[in-house]
């Protein structure tokens, strides 16, 4: 049977987990933002500095429309910063930038897992579409191929959100390096950067073990049929 007991069951754990994560970075950003940055630098100047010292003073900087929208753009080279980012003088701000300048560093020195990452998007682009329609109907059909077939995109999808964990954590940590070693930001105030971008860390933690227990529930009732 598809929809077990144990399924509804990691169905409510995704959603509790992804509330909770959620409000954790939220009430995080939003309780840091109020802080302002003793150095009085904006987001875009923190992230234009930590850029420009790696070298990467080719790299843009825009603002985008939405709230922690932040992210940067290896085709455009282009890093996109929140509004609530972009021209904020917070210690949050200082923090979201910095990590989203980390992700541009990563790009430029050819880190490894970012590489593996983005040798994975299509594959598992399709096969987070692709599953959710394959297994049931493999199920239905009693086509036990099929079901692996779908359980085999699912697993790349999977394997994405796990090499993304590494990328998402280093990036975090050459922000905090950049942000204390350059002096853009006192040691008394690291620790509330720190704490902005653990919480943003942990969304992504809670996603991933989601993601490997269902992998792990259609395996184990793929095996039974």
């Amino acid at each position: 049977m598809l929809y077990s007991p144990s399924f509804f069951g990691i169905m409510i754990l995704s959603i509790a987990l992804g509330l909770v994560t959620q409000a954790w970075v939220n009430g995080a950003f939003k309780r840091w933002s109020k802080v302002p940055l003793a150095t009085g630098a904006t987001g875009a100047q923190v992230a234009r500095r930590m850029l420009d010292g790696a070298g990467l003073a080719h790299i843009g900087i825009e603002m985008v429309s939405g709230n922690l929208t932040d992210h940067y753009d290896p085709r455009a080279q282009v890093l996109r910063l929140s509004e609530s980012v972009y021209s904020d003088s917070s210690v949050a701000a200082a923090g979201v930038a910095a990590h989203e300048a980390g992700h541009a560093i990563q790009h430029a020195a050819s880190y490894v897992p970012v590489r593996i990452r983005q040798a994975l998007v299509p594959a598992a682009n399709i096969g987070s579409q692709a599953a959710w329609f394959l297994i049931p109907l493999g199920f239905i059909l009693n086509f036990p191929s099929l079901v692996w077939v779908g359980i085999a995109l699912f697993a790349s999808a999977v394997l994405f959100q796990l090499v993304t964990l590494p990328v998402e954590f280093d990036a975090s940590r050459r922000a905090l390096a950049a942000l204390s070693e350059g002096s853009m930001i006192p040691s008394d105030q690291i620790g509330g950067a720190r704490k902005v971008l653990t919480a943003a860390a942990m969304t992504y933690l809670a996603a991933t073990l989601i993601a490997v227990l269902q992998l792990a529930y259609y395996v184990g009732l793929a095996r039974r049929d």
